[in-house]
């Protein structure tokens, strides 16, 4: 009954059923049209005659298509299937169901049948009174069909509403849900279940997996709506990224093509004054109306980069604004303007800058800057920031080359036109220039200075980092050694404690070794301080790299120098012990061995 159902679920979808599993399956063709709609792939063309080779033919089609899909049929043959033979009929279709509805199962890499019961069991967790552990009678009260269909649709049954003493209720009431609102036809008779010992493992599998792959495909279906949302949520994204940067490009054009103009503009100025209050107009172009018209570019620019990223990510075409709003004619057009005041306006800057005696360079805080020898107590970490701040000012200074050049190319100029301020405009480009040589030679020195600095912390880092892979099991050693000093030890005869001296005669061996490899471990500590001292460094209190100082090192082995000798007397102690005590021992033995003799003969 189960097996038939499962097969009438698939061939519904092909507009045709079976009534009789073993008499429908002996012509082969609703067995091949049966494996066409389970596996999606065509089979070959059946035979439609009506003879029994025409049957037997079309049987071994569908059993060679099963064997292609890597399953092996033993003792299954075309000719059982077409006498109708109904075990071996009903074990081909439970290979089939194993290979093309539980065998691709998979769950936590657990396949097949684990992974069914193992998705089961996960699924089933929360639920009261369910428990999961096989595919027969766990399932007799009828809740684990019940609990499945509740977590994945539980507008669809009232579990709290059930009761494990009416398994019958249970399960017709699962059933009947999922035939209903699930596609899952009744393959199970609720009273067959419930009268039976242990339900049958097979029929139970073939239900169950109709569950795991009507909500698996729900899930999928669930994915690709999601899938699709998202991308129409792209979609509207990049609709109002094209609107803005279209709206950005359409005002930031208009503004330029309105602002080149006045910007271009060589009407000369005879007076002071004039040339001034053309300067201070200017000067509030740059602070006040273009600092916005930059952002609005950098912002255009960004929304172009990033609609094109979105698009090429999407696989649509690239976006192609309106005629005459590119970015790179909108780049063309902010070249023009950013561009458009030189000759007149610049010379109206040299007229200021030279001519009111107004220094381009900050040169006071800089030369304070540079003499500073802040490195001198600096980490290695921080002077490593040190040179890389140095880096960018040299940078910086680098660029303002150019402007210590105009500065002595207008001078010059205003030389040459005799301007009546001569000798205070020398007097001030001289003092630039040579605030200009200062400031070059400071840099060059700090430079010097920092990386000659950050070779000696190096020095020093090494020697520090030599000094804890020497001091770390050098202490190790001294701890333990103070501890074997230090350890009791209990004896019964002379060649125990002889072993003992022994032991101890070869530790002692191994101080004058100790000692150098001690002396060379403080060496690196001295090295250290002694570069730090010859250069001005002022190190850190401690190792970064160990917590064992100089001092620890000292301190325990002085102390183990001073429980060596102690060590030594208790051992001979030990020793002059034993010798006593071996002494009267072989005295009671020379004694025992007279009286032994004179007891015997008395007893006889």
């Amino acid at each position: 009954q189960t097996f038939t159902a499962w097969c009438n679920s698939h061939l519904r979808k092909a507009g045709t059923q079976i009534e009789n599993i073993d008499e429908d399956f002996r012509d082969g063709l609703k067995l091949m049209l049966l494996l066409e709609v389970i596996s999606g792939e065509r089979l070959p063309k059946p035979e439609r005659g009506k003879m029994r080779v025409h049957k037997i033919n079309n049987v071994n089609k569908a059993l060679d298509f099963i064997a292609s899909k890597g399953v092996k049929l033993v003792s299954i043959g075309a000719e059982e299937i077409v006498d109708g033979n109904a075990k071996m009929t009903l074990g081909m279709i439970w290979t089939i169901i194993l290979r093309f509805a539980i065998q691709d199962i998979s769950v936590e890499e657990t396949s097949a049948k684990e992974g069914l019961l193992l998705w089961c069991q996960r699924k089933t967790a929360p639920y009261k009174n369910v428990n999961v552990q096989n595919f027969h009678i766990s399932w007799k009260d009828g809740l684990a069909f019940n609990a499945l269909i509740h977590r994945h649709r539980p507008e669809l049954i009232e579990y709290d509403k059930l009761r494990k003493d009416d398994p019958v209720t249970n399960l017709n009431n699962a059933f009947e849900v999922a035939e209903k609102y699930l596609d899952i036809p009744k393959m199970l008779d609720a009273e067959d279940i419930v009268n039976t010992a242990r339900p049958d493992e097979k029929a139970i599998m073939t239900y169950v997996s109709s569950f795991y792959h009507a909500f698996s495909g729900a899930q999928k279906a669930e994915t690709a709506a999601n899938r699709i949302c998202k991308v129409l949520a792209v979609n509207q994204e990049n609709e109002q990224l094209m609107e803005d940067y279209e709206r950005l490009a359409s005002d930031l054009l208009a503004w330029i093509q309105r602002t080149i103009p006045w910007l271009e503009s060589r009407d000369p100025q005879k007076t002071i004054p004039a040339m001034q209050q053309k300067l201070e107009d200017f000067r509030e172009y740059r602070r006040v109306h273009k600092p916005p018209k930059v952002q609005e570019k950098c912002q255009l620019e960004i929304n172009f980069n990033t609609l094109q990223t979105k698009l090429r990510l999407s696989g649509r075409p690239a976006f192609m604004p309106s005629e005459g709003r590119m970015v790179s004619v909108g780049g063309t057009g902010w070249a023009q303007g950013s561009q458009g005041c030189p000759h007149s306006r610049a010379q109206v800057r040299r007229w200021h800058r030279v001519g009111s005696g107004v220094s381009p360079l900050p040169c006071p805080g800089k030369e304070v800057a540079l003499r500073d020898r802040d490195s001198g107590t600096a980490s290695l970490a921080q002077v490593r920031a040190l040179l890389r701040k140095h880096e960018a000012f040299e940078s910086d200074l680098a660029a303002h080359q150019d402007r210590v050049e105009q500065i002595a190319a207008i001078a010059q100029e205003l030389n040459e036109l005799d301007y009546y301020d001569s000798p205070s405009v020398n007097a001030r480009c001289q003092k630039i220039c040579d605030q200009w040589d200062l400031l070059g030679s400071l840099t060059h020195s700090r430079r010097e200075a920092l990386e000659k600095t950050e070779k000696q912390l190096e020095t020093i880092d090494e020697l520090h980092l030599e000094y804890a892979k020497r001091a770390a099991p050098f202490n190790n050693w001294m701890e333990s050694a103070m501890e074997d000093l230090q350890d009791m030890f209990i004896v019964h005869t002379i060649e125990e404690i002889q072993g003992l001296i022994a032991a101890h005669d070869q530790f002692k061996s191994t101080l004058p070794d100790a000692d150098k490899e001690r002396e060379a471990i403080l060496g690196i500590q001295r090295e250290a301080q002694r570069i730090a001292d010859l250069h001005g460094i002022q190190l850190p209190g401690n190792n970064p790299y160990t917590s064992v100082t100089p001092q620890i090192i000292n301190s325990k082995w002085e102390r183990v120098q001073q429980l060596v000798p102690k060590r030594d007397q208790a051992l001979q102690e030990e020793q002059n012990r034993q010798n006593s005590n071996e002494h009267l021992r072989r005295q009671f033995g020379s004694q025992a061995n007279r009286v032994g003799p004179w007891i015997q003969t008395k007893m006889e």
